[in-house]
Protein backbone atom coordinates (compact mmCIF):
# COMPACT_ATOMS: atom_id res chain seq x y z
CA UNK A 1 0.00 0.00 0.00
CA UNK A 2 1.08 3.23 -0.98
CA UNK A 3 2.02 5.80 2.16
CA UNK A 4 -0.28 8.92 2.46
CA UNK A 5 2.10 12.26 1.67
CA UNK A 6 1.25 14.75 4.27
CA UNK A 7 1.96 18.02 3.20
CA UNK A 8 4.51 20.26 5.11
CA UNK A 9 3.19 23.11 6.63
CA UNK A 10 5.88 25.41 5.25
CA UNK A 11 4.67 23.95 2.07
CA UNK A 12 1.28 24.63 2.40
CA UNK A 13 2.20 28.44 3.48
CA UNK A 14 4.35 28.24 -0.31
CA UNK A 15 1.11 27.28 -2.04
CA UNK A 16 -1.04 29.67 -0.34
CA UNK A 17 1.36 32.43 -1.38
CA UNK A 18 1.63 31.11 -4.88
CA UNK A 19 -2.74 31.33 -5.20
CA UNK A 20 -2.28 35.29 -3.95
CA UNK A 21 0.38 36.11 -6.72
CA UNK A 22 -1.85 33.95 -9.36
CA UNK A 23 -5.39 35.96 -8.40
CA UNK A 24 -3.16 39.30 -8.24
CA UNK A 25 -3.92 39.86 -4.38
CA UNK A 26 0.17 40.07 -4.13
CA UNK A 27 2.37 41.57 -7.12
CA UNK A 28 6.13 41.82 -7.76
CA UNK A 29 7.16 44.79 -5.69
CA UNK A 30 4.28 44.28 -3.35
CA UNK A 31 5.38 43.79 1.01
CA UNK A 32 4.48 40.96 2.44
CA UNK A 33 2.19 41.48 5.67
CA UNK A 34 4.73 40.42 8.82
CA UNK A 35 5.12 36.77 10.35
CA UNK A 36 2.42 37.53 12.77
CA UNK A 37 -0.21 38.12 10.49
CA UNK A 38 0.70 35.55 8.12
CA UNK A 39 0.87 33.03 11.27
CA UNK A 40 -2.85 34.40 12.05
CA UNK A 41 -3.86 34.23 8.16
CA UNK A 42 -3.19 30.80 7.50
CA UNK A 43 -3.05 29.67 11.04
CA UNK A 44 0.23 28.03 11.81
CA UNK A 45 2.85 28.71 14.05
CA UNK A 46 5.59 31.87 12.98
CA UNK A 47 8.05 28.97 12.99
CA UNK A 48 6.07 27.40 9.86
CA UNK A 49 5.69 30.82 8.12
CA UNK A 50 10.01 32.13 8.93
CA UNK A 51 10.54 28.86 7.41
CA UNK A 52 8.12 29.33 4.21
CA UNK A 53 9.90 32.57 3.79
CA UNK A 54 13.18 31.24 4.46
CA UNK A 55 12.93 29.42 1.71
CA UNK A 56 11.71 31.37 -1.11
CA UNK A 57 14.17 34.15 -0.22
CA UNK A 58 16.72 31.22 -0.95
CA UNK A 59 15.50 30.51 -4.02
CA UNK A 60 15.32 34.55 -5.39
CA UNK A 61 11.33 35.22 -4.75
CA UNK A 62 11.50 37.20 -1.89
CA UNK A 63 13.64 39.96 -0.53
CA UNK A 64 14.04 41.53 2.75
CA UNK A 65 14.29 45.21 2.36
CA UNK A 66 16.02 47.56 5.60
CA UNK A 67 12.74 49.04 7.03
CA UNK A 68 10.58 48.08 4.17
CA UNK A 69 10.26 44.14 5.42
CA UNK A 70 9.81 41.34 2.68
CA UNK A 71 8.73 42.09 -0.89
CA UNK A 72 7.88 39.85 -3.36
CA UNK A 73 11.08 40.13 -6.49
CA UNK A 74 10.03 41.94 -8.86
CA UNK A 75 9.56 39.04 -11.59
CA UNK A 76 6.39 39.23 -13.77
CA UNK A 77 3.34 37.18 -12.30
CA UNK A 78 3.92 33.87 -14.66
CA UNK A 79 7.53 33.47 -13.31
CA UNK A 80 6.93 33.95 -10.07
CA UNK A 81 4.24 31.10 -10.60
CA UNK A 82 6.70 28.80 -12.29
CA UNK A 83 10.09 29.10 -9.58
CA UNK A 84 7.24 28.84 -6.81
CA UNK A 85 5.76 25.63 -8.58
CA UNK A 86 9.34 24.13 -9.05
CA UNK A 87 10.07 24.76 -4.90
CA UNK A 88 6.94 22.75 -3.76
CA UNK A 89 8.41 20.29 -6.39
CA UNK A 90 12.04 20.03 -4.75
CA UNK A 91 10.14 20.69 -1.41
CA UNK A 92 8.31 17.21 -1.82
CA UNK A 93 10.97 15.62 -3.50
CA UNK A 94 11.72 11.87 -3.11
CA UNK A 95 14.08 10.83 -0.51
CA UNK A 96 16.90 8.98 -2.75
CA UNK A 97 17.50 12.41 -4.63
CA UNK A 98 17.92 14.31 -1.91
CA UNK A 99 20.54 12.19 -0.26
CA UNK A 100 21.94 11.90 -3.98
CA UNK A 101 22.21 15.66 -3.95
CA UNK A 102 23.46 15.68 -0.52
CA UNK A 103 26.49 13.55 -1.23
CA UNK A 104 27.29 15.18 -4.49
CA UNK A 105 27.40 18.36 -2.16
CA UNK A 106 29.67 16.94 1.08
CA UNK A 107 31.69 15.26 -1.01
CA UNK A 108 32.85 18.26 -2.71
CA UNK A 109 32.67 20.44 0.60
CA UNK A 110 35.02 17.73 2.69
CA UNK A 111 37.36 18.45 -0.52
CA UNK A 112 37.48 21.97 0.22
CA UNK A 113 37.98 21.92 3.71
CA UNK A 114 41.04 20.16 3.94
CA UNK A 115 42.46 22.60 1.34
CA UNK A 116 41.12 25.36 3.03
CA UNK A 117 40.99 25.18 7.00
CA UNK A 118 42.56 26.95 8.78
CA UNK A 119 43.01 26.13 12.53
CA UNK A 120 40.24 28.45 13.91
CA UNK A 121 38.19 26.32 11.49
CA UNK A 122 39.76 23.08 13.22
CA UNK A 123 38.83 23.92 16.26
CA UNK A 124 35.52 24.36 15.87
CA UNK A 125 34.75 20.88 13.66
CA UNK A 126 36.57 19.31 16.60
CA UNK A 127 34.45 21.13 19.33
CA UNK A 128 30.81 19.88 17.00
CA UNK A 129 32.27 16.57 16.38
CA UNK A 130 33.16 15.92 20.08
CA UNK A 131 29.31 16.89 21.31
CA UNK A 132 27.67 14.31 18.51
CA UNK A 133 30.25 11.96 20.09
CA UNK A 134 28.64 12.62 23.80
CA UNK A 135 24.88 12.82 21.98
CA UNK A 136 25.59 9.17 20.73
CA UNK A 137 27.43 7.54 23.38
CA UNK A 138 24.43 9.33 26.13
CA UNK A 139 21.91 8.48 23.60
CA UNK A 140 20.56 11.90 24.01
CA UNK A 141 16.97 13.32 21.99
CA UNK A 142 19.39 15.64 19.97
CA UNK A 143 21.93 13.04 18.33
CA UNK A 144 20.72 14.33 14.69
CA UNK A 145 20.97 17.56 15.23
CA UNK A 146 24.59 17.48 17.29
CA UNK A 147 25.23 14.89 13.81
CA UNK A 148 24.63 17.53 11.61
CA UNK A 149 25.81 20.23 13.00
CA UNK A 150 28.97 18.39 12.68
CA UNK A 151 28.77 18.33 8.75
CA UNK A 152 27.68 21.83 8.40
CA UNK A 153 31.00 22.61 10.56
CA UNK A 154 32.95 21.28 7.28
CA UNK A 155 31.00 23.73 5.52
CA UNK A 156 32.63 26.65 7.62
CA UNK A 157 36.21 24.73 6.63
CA UNK A 158 35.34 24.90 2.69
CA UNK A 159 34.81 28.50 3.25
CA UNK A 160 31.93 28.26 0.52
CA UNK A 161 28.87 30.21 1.79
CA UNK A 162 26.81 28.87 -1.10
CA UNK A 163 27.32 25.02 -0.67
CA UNK A 164 26.98 25.99 3.02
CA UNK A 165 23.32 27.45 1.97
CA UNK A 166 22.68 24.65 -0.30
CA UNK A 167 23.18 22.07 2.31
CA UNK A 168 21.18 23.55 5.06
CA UNK A 169 18.48 23.83 2.24
CA UNK A 170 17.64 20.39 1.72
CA UNK A 171 19.74 18.32 4.87
CA UNK A 172 16.27 19.52 7.57
CA UNK A 173 14.23 17.31 5.22
CA UNK A 174 16.49 14.41 5.20
CA UNK A 175 16.78 14.58 9.06
CA UNK A 176 13.05 14.60 9.72
CA UNK A 177 12.69 11.56 7.19
CA UNK A 178 15.30 9.95 9.73
CA UNK A 179 13.17 10.85 12.08
CA UNK A 180 10.21 9.46 11.02
CA UNK A 181 11.64 6.20 9.65
CA UNK A 182 13.95 5.55 12.74
CA UNK A 183 16.86 5.30 9.61
CA UNK A 184 19.79 5.28 12.15
CA UNK A 185 19.99 2.54 14.45
CA UNK A 186 22.28 2.37 17.49
CA UNK A 187 25.06 1.19 15.73
CA UNK A 188 24.97 3.00 12.56
CA UNK A 189 25.59 5.52 14.72
CA UNK A 190 28.17 4.21 16.77
CA UNK A 191 29.85 3.68 13.22
CA UNK A 192 29.20 6.74 12.29
CA UNK A 193 31.13 8.55 15.35
CA UNK A 194 34.17 6.45 13.79
CA UNK A 195 34.02 7.89 9.95
CA UNK A 196 33.47 11.02 11.64
CA UNK A 197 36.57 11.05 13.72
CA UNK A 198 38.41 9.75 10.78
CA UNK A 199 36.90 12.05 8.11
CA UNK A 200 38.15 15.33 10.99
CA UNK A 201 41.74 13.49 10.78
CA UNK A 202 41.96 13.63 6.83
CA UNK A 203 40.85 16.91 6.61
CA UNK A 204 43.11 18.29 9.46
CA UNK A 205 45.78 16.48 7.61
CA UNK A 206 44.63 18.47 4.40
CA UNK A 207 44.15 15.15 2.70
CA UNK A 208 41.75 16.59 0.01
CA UNK A 209 41.19 12.78 -1.85
CA UNK A 210 41.01 10.66 1.45
CA UNK A 211 38.53 13.62 3.12
CA UNK A 212 36.30 12.77 0.21
CA UNK A 213 36.29 9.06 -0.14
CA UNK A 214 35.80 8.83 3.75
CA UNK A 215 32.75 11.36 3.21
CA UNK A 216 31.80 9.04 -0.16
CA UNK A 217 32.05 5.81 2.23
CA UNK A 218 30.03 7.71 5.34
CA UNK A 219 27.27 8.60 3.12
CA UNK A 220 26.54 5.88 0.31
CA UNK A 221 25.12 3.35 2.89
CA UNK A 222 22.16 5.50 3.35
CA UNK A 223 21.47 6.36 -0.63
CA UNK A 224 21.96 2.31 -0.97
CA UNK A 225 19.09 1.84 1.06
CA UNK A 226 17.26 4.76 -0.30
CA UNK A 227 18.01 2.91 -3.58
CA UNK A 228 15.62 -0.27 -2.45
CA UNK A 229 13.20 1.77 -0.47
CA UNK A 230 12.19 3.67 -2.73
CA UNK A 231 12.86 1.07 -6.48
CA UNK A 232 14.96 4.00 -7.41
CA UNK A 233 15.62 3.16 -11.32
CA UNK A 234 19.36 4.53 -10.92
Amino acid sequence: MEKIQVEKPSSIIIRKLKEMIEVGVLKPNDTLPPERKLSEQFGVGRSHVREALKKMEFFGLLKTQPQSGTVVVGLGAKALEGLITNILEIDNNDFFSLIETRILLEVKIAGLAAQRREDADLEFVEKALEEYERAVLNNTDDISEKDFMFHLSLSRCSKNSTLKSLLMTITPDILNHFERERVCSKESRLEAVNEHRALFNAIKDGNEFKAQKIMEGHLNPILESAKKKYNSIY
